[in-house]
Order: C-alpha cells, then sequence, then structure tokens
C-alpha cells in the first residue's frame, strides 16, 4: 500500500476515534442525570461523576504525550488507551450502584489522553498554514459525534430486556453500545492506522520544486547519515522558533529548502536507534522556559476558562429543563442534536475562516462572542421571565450563543498552542494542555453543581472570568503568533 493512501487511512481512522468520543458524550450526558436518581444518588453526584472522567483523562494525557514523544509511535498508546474505555464503558453498563457508575467514569476517563498522542502526531504532520485547517476538521468529527449521538440515544431509550445477570434499560444501554463501538475501533486502528514517520510531508511538500527523490537521497548520503533528519541533534539545542544551521557552506538554496521543511516534521522517525528516540525530545527540556511564557499563559487560561463555562452550563442545563420545562431524555436528546448542527456549522465555518485571517482573530471573535452569550445567561438564565414561551425562548437564545462562540475559540487556540510551543515536544505539551482542560471540565460541574440554587453567584464568578481572559488577550494580542522559523533560515540564505 502506498503512503499516500496509508496516510488517508491514518486520518480517516483518527476521525473515527474523535467521532467515537462525541458520541459517547453525547449518549450519556442526557441520561446520566435520570441513571444516578434511579441509584439514589444525591445531586451533587452528578457533578462528581461528569467530573471523575475528566480526573482521569487529565493525569493520562501528559504521561501518553511523553509516551509518544519519546517513541514517536501512536498506534500502540491508542489501542492501549481505547482499552480503558471499553471496560469503562462496560462498567458503566452494569450499573449495579452510584459507586460503581462513578467508577466506571474514572476508567473509561483514562482513554482520553490518548488525544494528547494523536494532536502531537497531527503536528508533526502538518504543516503550520494548515494546522488549523485540519484541526478543525477532527474537531468537527467529535461534534458530528456529539450530533449522532442524541440520534442512537433516541432508540436506545426503547431497550428493556435482561442480558444474562444484567438489566439493559434507557439508562444502562448507553454503557453497552459505546462499548461495543469501541471494540469496533480497535479493530479500526489495528488495521487502518500506520505510524508515518515525520519526514513523509517534507519530502511530499519537496517534490513540486523539481528535485527529485533520488537528488535528496544524493544529499543525505553526502552528510553520511541516510536516516538521520537534516537538522540532527542542532534542533535541541535551538529554541521553540529558532533554526539554528550548522554547516553553512552547504547551505545552498535547496539545503536552505531541505532544512526548514525538517525543521517542520523535525522528531525522529521510528527507524533511528532507540537512544535518538529516547533522549533527544527532551534533551534540555524546561517546563517554566516551554510554558511560563506570556503568549502560552494565556491560551492556557483561554481553555481552562471556556471549557469552565461550557461544562458548568451543561450541568446546569439538564436540571433546568427538567425544572422549568419539564424535559425528559428525549427532549433532551433533541436538544443536543441541535446544538450538534450548530457546533458542526460553526467548525466548517471556522475552517474556511482560518485560511483566510490569522487565528488571533478567530480567537478574539470566538471571545467576543462568548462574552455577550455570558452577558445573556446573566440577566436571563440566572431568573427566567415571563411564562413559558419567554422563558423558551430566553432559554435557546443563551444555548444558542454560548455553542456559537466555542467553534471559534477551540480551534484558534489549540492552532495557535502547537505553533508557540516546542514542534519536537507536542505530545507531552498537547497533554499539559488537555490537563489543563481537563482541570476545567472537573471544577466546572462541581461549581455549576453547587450551586444549581444560586445561580447568580454561579454565572457572576463565570462572566467574572471572561472578563479576565478579555483582557489578557488584549494585552497579549501582538504576541499570539508564530515563531518566524522559517524567515531566519532565508535571512541565514541571503546573509551567506
Amino acid at each position: 500500500m502506498d503512503n499516500r493512501r496509508k496516510k488517508k487511512l491514518t486520518f480517516f481512522t483518527i476521525g473515527l476515534i474523535f467521532l467515537l468520543s462525541g458520541v459517547e458524550y453525547a449518549v450519556i450526558l442526557p441520561t446520566i442525570w435520570m441513571y444516578l436518581q434511579t441509584l439514589d444518588a444525591a445531586p451533587y453526584f452528578l457533578g462528581l461523576a461528569l467530573s471523575a472522567f475528566s480526573l482521569t483523562g487529565l493525569l493520562s494525557g501528559p504521561l501518553f504525550g511523553h509516551w509518544s514523544d519519546r517513541t514517536r509511535i501512536t498506534k500502540k498508546i491508542i489501542l492501549f488507551a481505547n482499552f480503558f474505555e471499553l471496560i469503562g464503558n462496560f462498567m458503566y453498563f452494569m450499573g449495579y450502584s452510584k459507586w460503581l457508575l462513578l467508577s466506571s467514569r474514572l476508567v473509561a476517563g483514562i482513554g482520553t489522553g490518548a488525544g494528547s498522542s494523536i494532536f502531537g502526531f497531527l503536528t508533526r504532520s502538518t504543516a503550520p498554514e494548515d494546522r488549523a485547517t485540519a484541526f478543525a476538521s477532527v474537531m468537527a468529527c467529535r461534534q458530528a459525534g456529539l450530533l449522532i449521538g442524541p440520534a442512537f440515544n433516541i432508540f436506545l431509550r426503547l431497550c428493556d430486556f435482561n442480558l444474562g445477570p444484567f438489566v439493559v434499560n434507557k439508562y444502562t444501554a448507553p454503557g453497552l453500545f459505546m462499548c461495543m463501538l469501541w471494540i469496533l475501533i480497535q479493530l479500526a486502528v489495528i488495521f487502518m492506522y500506520w505510524d508515518l514517520p515525520p519526514l513523509e510531508k517534507g519530502k511530499a511538500k519537496h517534490s513540486p520544486t523539481g528535485q527529485s527523490m533520488e537528488d535528496e537521497r544524493r544529499l543525505v548520503e553526502e552528510d553520511n547519515d541516510e536516516e538521520r533528519p537534516l537538522m540532527g541533534s542542532q534542533e535541541v539545542e535551538g529554541s521553540y522558533g529558532s533554526v539554528v544551521v550548522s554547516k553553512p557552506p552547504r547551505l545552498d538554496a535547496s539545503t536552505a529548502s531541505n532544512t526548514t521543511l525538517n525543521h517542520i516534521s523535525a522528531p525522529p522517525s521510528p527507524g533511528l536507534p532507540e537512544s535518538h528516540e529516547s533522549s533527544s525530545p527532551f534533551k534540555n527540556f524546561s517546563i517554566s522556559r516551554e510554558f511560563l511564557r506570556e503568549e502560552v499563559v494565556v491560551l492556557l487560561a483561554a481553555q481552562f476558562i471556556t471549557l469552565f463555562n461550557q461544562t458548568a452550563l451543561e450541568t446546569m442545563v439538564t436540571p433546568m429543563t427538567q425544572k422549568y420545562f419539564g424535559y425528559g431524555e428525549l427532549e433532551n436528546s433533541v436538544m443536543y442534536c441541535l446544538c450538534g448542527v450548530e457546533v458542526i456549522a460553526g467548525f466548517l465555518f471556522v475552517r474556511w475562516l482560518s485560511q483566510r485571517v490569522a487565528e488571533r482573530v478567530v480567537l478574539a471573535i470566538g471571545l467576543t462572542i462568548c462574552n455577550i452569550s455570558g452577558v445573556w445567561c446573566l440577566i436571563f438564565l440566572a431568573n427566567p421571565l415571563g411564562g413559558f414561551p419567554w422563558q423558551l425562548t430566553e432559554f435557546v437564545i443563551g444555548v444558542f450563543l454560548q455553542v456559537l462562540g466555542l467553534p471559534f475559540v477551540a480551534v484558534a487556540q489549540v492552532s495557535l498552542f502547537s505553533k508557540v510551543t516546542a514542534e519536537k515536544t507536542q505530545g507531552f505539551s498537547q497533554g499539559v494542555r488537555r490537563s489543563v482542560g481537563g482541570l476545567a471540565t472537573i471544577l466546572g460541574p462541581l461549581w455549576a453543581g453547587g450551586l444549581t440554587e444560586n445561580m447568580y453567584i454561579m454565572m457572576g464568578v463565570m462572566m467574572a472570568l471572561l472578563a479576565l481572559l478579555t483582557m489578557m488577550l488584549a494585552f497579549s494580542y501582538e504576541r499570539l503568533v508564530a515563531p518566524a522559523a522559517v524567515e531566519q533560515v532565508d535571512e541565514s540564505v541571503n546573509c551567506g
């Protein structure tokens, strides 16, 4: 099978993984509140169950990312992580007690850590100018899962039979359904996923210049290092935005082009000796130097605050619709389905917009929408006014605005984050980013679950966080750009 087909199948499998993660969220979220009620769980248990999933994902993300950075292997990591998803969903299906249900979400959450390895793989496999588009496509797959999930739930709610000692009903069926889907995903990863070498992209992008593969091979052989990227060990010495040229006399135009391309896809291929795989990515790596920079702190704050607000509102929505509108699992599933349509449309628009404007502009647009949504929710959802039609209208507008801003912020911050952090340690960096998001998805439900009777306090703090993020973005706007690595190489060529 040729490499182009392998790459298409690999990206297709990644899309399936994110699609299924969205399906799982959309299948379980509309029914977990009623499921807990059947197990005599207190209201705060809803926040615990939703936070448990994020807690283990927070811990496993950097570990899986670090693993992939050292080995440049993601297939085994995905298979290992998906095993936890499979077991966790089967425990959810068993559902003997509220504690077993809570444990099931803890186990399943470990599997989400594989996302760090996948984002690191995508960073190494895409050019910086195409990264926002690639990330938008992957995130759209998850949102498609959020759209499809409620449709499955409409049929799963009709289940009412026994499977050996287990009862299959509208509350336990989502766990069994997801368990079977994760088995199918395991098979897809085994047969349709390849750990493609990062240099594959560099060669593909270089071919239009007219240099043949034989010419490129000859240049590498002249350096007596057939297997190693041209950037070699000096890439470790440079910072995230610098390129160090080790052999100025050979820096003609074609070599400079190769050097630039290899900087974009610098991590060693899986065929390199173990010593290079295990030591080079994190040599001279400093957590404080990497993450305690103004632009990185702003992007991590954007990740935390937007996810905190999103999960807090999601936790509040189900009890609110039950209290004011009498919604059950069917109505909630339809509502999440409609939100999924809006989010997918938003990601498609952001995918188009990111090709025409800078990511920081997209981020500013999304944050503006989030601020409008926060003000609306604080005024109208904290204490809905009027009769049923007015309350429903206020609720629909608030949810619409909240969902509308998500794609802008999500795509912009993850794309910018991949550009302002070191590429050779992207798995670990994406794990840190996802852990910050995981912390937000833990605290968000806990915050909302404990303040369902004090909506002004809950939403007031959310609005204050948005105002803080807006000020941070305004002061750091000029720094939210990708390092100009290519321009530095061009200047070296001109000086030579």
